[in-house]
């Protein structure tokens, strides 16, 4: 397949094949399966924000010790790298000064 160069906000969750419709974080290049994929991942973070909204009205519950958290925070990580994998050098460069790899501290492993 041919790749196609998009651009993506990964704080609006938006990837868009015309660099002009709209502000963006990151420039890929990337086929139409690669795209699918990445719609795939921000669908599954975007169930996954719900959750947690629902679960942050459960006061008894702490940050660090919640299952719903880690699974947010490593769909986010997988997100950034699969961002970078397909970035060009301008993206890759800046997921790798924002040092992505450090945000997994382990805690996550249940969620592989």
């Amino acid at each position: 397949m041919e790749k196609q160069v998009y651009t993506v906000s990964v704080a609006k969750r938006e990837i868009n094949a015309n660099q002009t419709n709209s502000p963006y974080e990151f420039k890929v290049s990337a086929t139409e399966d690669e795209i699918e994929h990445l719609r795939e991942l921000f669908n599954e973070l975007g169930t996954t924000s719900f959750d947690n909204f629902v679960r942050a009205h459960i006061p008894y519950i702490q940050y660090h010790d919640d299952m719903e958290n880690d699974m947010y925070d490593r769909q986010l990580i997988q997100i950034y790298r699969y961002i970078e994998r397909l970035g060009d050098d301008k993206t890759r460069e800046h997921i790798e000064s924002m040092r992505v790899g450090l945000w997994d501290d382990g805690k996550t492993d249940h969620l592989s």
